[in-house]
């Protein structure tokens, strides 16, 4: 097998999985710039807006993680993998549409981010040619930091299988939804296939932000989309939280450089600056010169909305505006009957305020990392929250989102 860290200087093949979210779609505009001949593996359903399908380098390949033979068919011929694809919807209508085989359809965020994983690894043993895997994780795999910032050796017992599930029921007190929990058991399953010899790299983005397709990958234009349009009243919290923004051009670049120089085993940090919600909502008012929120809301009054909602839509029939947090109680019980009744909460859409309430428990905690190794070993340069935010601002404004 040729030297997996060595730099493509020629032209290569990738395949890229998840090339119609808000990530993987940007990967492929880059790669198509840089000379490559991209593979976008998407589904038939799949929405392609945001591909440049008419690009004489770009192929489509049609299939899904969770149907292994359609992954092995879209693997001939390419170098590199990059296994960008994830479930992060925060509530799914129809949870089926995600899988190509028969999996339980009360667990899709278990059934696509670990058994996605399963199946790349799987494909990688039957494709012999292909040099590298870059796995797109995230930084929730790693667990909270409350007080202090960390790197990649945060959670180093994963690289020991037989301790993913002990790992996955202490982080469960901190994670909101299984989305989280299924991130960091691939996690573990992605280091033990780089002991056993797979030419695989980690990466683990922080908060994603940027301009581009409006998808649950790109959470704080929405934020900002309901601040400028009222629909966001105040602060969420105390400004206690901590979390890792990233610009999505700057997590793209670290991706090929990854894929340049990146070791296989390897963990890389793609974050950038660790700062509060406070902060992030301050620094806009500044750079907008607008007024800064007046209001507090205290994260407790939005959690016990949820609970509030669903309790009435059982007495109206009606859909729940947020879910109530029974990941609690799967903490208190170890229940598998509410791990189900957990990802059954799932399957129904509402709009903007159940991802504060996933917000809610993300922020009761910090996640500060630092991204030093992946600066010194692959040239990462992430941009300022202040550049960032300024050049997302003045995309929704041009789009006519917001107003300011």
């Amino acid at each position: 097998m040729p030297n997996s860290s060595s730099v493509y200087q020629e032209m290569v093949k990738v395949l890229v999985t998840g090339a119609t979210g808000y990530l993987g779609g940007r990967l492929c505009h880059r790669l198509l710039e840089e000379g490559h001949v991209v593979r976008a593996f998407v589904r038939r359903s799949g929405d392609l807006s945001s591909l440049p399908t008419s690009h004489p380098t770009l192929e489509l390949a049609y299939g899904d993680v969770t149907d292994l033979p359609s992954l092995i068919d879209a693997l001939h011929g390419c170098d590199v993998l990059f296994h960008t694809a994830a479930l992060v919807e925060p509530w799914i209508l129809d949870p089926s549409r995600f899988f190509a085989v028969n999996i339980n359809p009360c667990f899709p965020y278990f059934g696509v981010n670990v058994g996605g994983l399963r199946n790349v690894l799987q494909a990688f043993q039957a494709m012999k040619t292909l040099r590298k895997i870059i796995y797109t994780s995230s930084f929730f795999a790693l667990g909270p930091t409350d007080g202090y910032v960390t790197d990649e050796k945060q959670y180093q017992v994963l690289e020991h299988v037989k301790t993913i599930y002990w790992s996955r029921c202490i982080r469960a007190r901190c994670f909101a939804r299984s989305m989280k929990k299924s991130k960091a058991v691939a996690d573990g399953i992605a280091l033990q296939a780089a002991a056993d010899g797979t030419p695989i790299v980690l990466l683990y983005p922080g908060v994603i932000y940027g301009s581009g397709k409006l998808t649950s990958g790109n959470f704080i234009a929405k934020i900002l989309i309901e601040r400028f349009n009222w629909r966001l009243p105040g602060y969420i919290g105390d400004g206690n939280d901590r979390l890792p923004f990233c610009h999505v051009e700057d997590v793209v670049s670290g991706h090929i450089a990854a894929m340049h120089k990146g070791q296989p085993g390897e963990r890389y940090l793609l974050t950038g600056e660790n700062a509060s919600f406070v902060q992030v909502l301050d620094m806009v008012a500044a750079i907008t010169k607008t007024r800064r929120p007046l209001l507090h809301i205290p994260l407790g009054i939005i959690e016990i909305y949820g609970w509030i909602s669903v309790f009435f839509s059982h007495i109206t029939g009606k859909l729940p505006l947020i879910s109530y947090p029974v990941c609690k109680l799967e903490i208190l019980f170890n229940c598998s009957f509410l791990v189900a009744l957990q990802e059954y909460s799932s399957l129904n859409p509402v709009g903007f305020l159940l991802h504060l309430l996933q917000t809610v428990r993300v922020l009761r905690h910090q996640w500060a990392y630092s991204c030093d190794k992946a600066k010194a070993e692959l040239g990462y340069n992430p941009r300022s929250l202040h550049e960032g935010l300024s050049e997302i601002l003045l995309w929704l404004k041009e789009l006519g989102m917001i107003r300011y």
